[in-house]
């Protein structure tokens, strides 16, 4: 494997031990579409073994200790946060970005943070203080903001106005911030909202990133693009910006399509890295940037998916790495287009993976995480356990019973 002359392997397995990325906890509940939701046996049903199974993942790849939440589906009422934070620690994990739920409730119909109900725009507000309050609870560091708040007729609603009542909301909320967490805005231009959408893009997410307050940043969700859309572009912008929260990982072939991370479009996921680890060559220090997982399993499972996702992300990581970024510099400066491409295609093209295999085995780690997760039989094992309870009306359905995609 080439090297650049700034990275030796050493430099490249230290730089590989600060790249974590955090898996979301209904990725290991049974989800589905719009149209309705599959069921794998093995699919977590509680909280509890959606812990379980996010620290098998860990344990195999030993990339991603933390886990992403969402306070309806996994803080129902009289849940301990505490206590939440205690399971994971036993895992060997920690609870990460907190996803307040303001889509999901039938008063949301017409917006929540923007809709024409004071009462239900409240409501809204209240529920996002309450999960930061869960977040504080827990020790989480983000507080992680999706709105599905949109119209789908010219007409329905006052554009303006529901601007006004999402900046006011974000405001109050950032407010309660504890001093050590952040608040990271996500956008999408469509869906479920089709004509528009009142967060339809990352250069409004910035306004109101901008308006909320010092820690509020912009989530970059990389299914959450118009096609032929340059990702990595608005990435690099926002890095200048110093406005780059964090990602929300997965693929699209048409359009937010939440499929497995690079099985689309891996190039563009190597470009993304490249335009991260760049930045921090120049400015020489890492970016606080936090790397996340969203995506739907709805065919694959639910593990395998996850540890085949983590591994992906480091082997794109670990080639972005590769950049001869003096190289490249050199090569701009004259002009040379040729040779600048080359220097990206170049390390897009190394084999990683037998340096990869390596480093998990000096670290304990298998070699192949996820051939090692198929011979542990532990999917066979969660299958048998859980299985049986999702027949029947009082059975496992129910504990995730709203768990569809955003």
């Amino acid at each position: 494997m080439k090297l650049p002359p700034h990275m030796g392997e050493q430099t490249l397995a230290e730089r590989l031990d600060r790249f974590e990325i955090e898996t979301p906890s209904w990725g290991y509940a049974d989800t589905g579409t719009r149209f309705g939701k599959f069921f794998q046996d093995a699919a977590a049903t509680t909280l509890e073994e959606k812990l379980a199974d996010a620290a098998q993942v860990n344990q195999y790849a030993g990339c991603c200790p933390s886990v992403a939440v969402h306070v309806l589906w996994d803080f129902p009422a009289g849940t301990d946060p505490q206590r939440v934070a205690r399971l994971a620690a036993d895992l060997g994990l920690r609870i990460g970005a907190i996803n307040p739920n303001v889509f999901e409730d039938q008063c949301y119909k017409l917006g929540s943070v923007t809709n024409v109900d004071p009462a239900v725009r409240r409501r809204a507000v209240q529920h996002m203080l309450d999960s930061v309050e869960i977040g504080r609870q827990v020790g989480s560091t983000m507080l992680s903001l999706w709105f599905a708040d949109g119209t789908n007729y010219p007409g329905q609603g006052h554009i303006r106005q529901r601007k006004c009542w999402l900046a006011e909301a974000l405001g109050e909320v950032h407010a309660a911030l504890p001093d050590d967490m952040a608040m990271l805005i996500e956008y999408k231009p469509f869906e479920p909202a089709f004509y528009h959408t009142d967060i339809a893009d990352w250069g409004m997410a910035y306004a109101l990133a901008q308006q909320a307050g010092p820690r509020a940043k912009v989530l970059v969700d990389t299914g959450h693009h118009l096609p032929g859309c340059n990702i990595e572009h608005i990435v690099a912008f926002l890095i200048d910006e110093e406005l780059l929260g964090g990602f929300h990982f997965n693929d699209r072939k048409y359009a937010d399509d939440d499929l497995t991370m690079g099985s689309i479009d891996p190039y563009q996921l190597f470009r993304i890295f490249y335009e991260i680890t760049g930045a921090e060559w120049e400015l020489s220090h890492p970016l606080k940037i936090a790397y996340m997982v969203d995506q739907s399993h709805n065919l694959k499972p639910k593990i395998e998916a996850m540890i085949e996702t983590v591994t992906t992300a480091q082997e794109h990581f670990a080639k972005a790495l590769l950049v001869d970024h003096e190289a490249l510099r050199d090569a701009r400066q004259k002009g040379d287009i040729v040779v600048a491409e080359r220097c990206l295609k170049e390390a897009y093209a190394t084999d990683v993976r037998p340096f990869l295999a390596e480093y998990r085995q000096a670290r304990k780690l298998p070699a192949d995480p996820l051939a090692a997760f198929r011979e542990s039989g532990y999917a066979q094992r969660a299958a048998a356990e859980r299985g049986p309870n999702k027949t029947g009306v009082s059975g496992g359905y129910a504990a995730t019973a709203g768990e569809d995609r955003q």
